[in-house]
């Protein structure tokens, strides 16, 4: 029996996204692509969701790439930037999870600690939660298995009564192993229709 519900946050609840940045940047997409691949990396951002301080994050890469200074402090200097819309329908979704009262709800987010405020001050519905573990206070993220324990073990979660939600495959696969049935997120609507499937919704 389902009694908990953890919710990925980025590209599952909330749109966030580099491109809308440096698309106003870089005149070539192609350009602007092979940045984001070969300077300001998802590894490298992962590391300040892992605890590292933006600041320090920035000024090492600068170190690499001074050549690209301005477009890397631009990363975290217009992050806010980078935030969309949130997922109206899996807002819903969530929504309707809150209003049953039959179901815990927290979050577990690959997030810096430094811009997670920022989010929390533009999303109300993250208000919702009965408990949000964001990575970059924790000093540690998903995929790792002691990131996940830290969510169980703070609100004495049962991970046998327990669903994930998450739209990252590796994280899907990490909280399988740690006895969490999970969801891999690909839409709203394919979201809505495994929870009415488990008899969830």
């Amino acid at each position: 029996m389902i009694n908990t519900i953890i919710f990925d946050l980025g590209a599952v609840l909330i749109d966030w996204n580099p491109h809308y940045v440096y698309r106003t940047i870089f005149d070539d997409e192609q350009e602007m692509i092979n940045f984001l691949e070969t300077v300001c990396t998802s590894d490298w951002n992962e590391e300040q969701d892992a605890g590292r301080s933006l600041l320090e994050g920035t000024e090492l890469l600068i170190a690499q790439f001074p050549e690209h200074e301005a477009n890397i402090r631009a990363f975290y200097g217009r992050w806010i930037e980078m935030l969309g819309e949130p997922f109206h329908g899996t807002v819903e979704i969530l929504r309707q999870l809150k209003a049953s009262n039959k179901y815990k709800i927290y979050a577990l987010t690959n997030w810096s600690a430094e811009t997670f405020p920022f989010a929390v001050a533009h999303f109300d519905f993250l208000d919702w939660f009965d408990g949000i573990v964001v990575s970059g206070a924790e000093k540690m993220r998903k995929p790792t298995p002691a990131f996940y324990q830290i969510l169980l073990d703070r609100y004495n979660v049962n991970p046998t009564e327990a669903l994930f939600i998450d739209d990252n495959h590796r994280n899907v696969l990490a909280s399988e192993k740690m006895g969490i049935k999970t969801i891999h997120f690909k839409s709203e609507e394919q979201l809505s229709t495994e929870l009415h499937e488990l008899g969830i919704l």
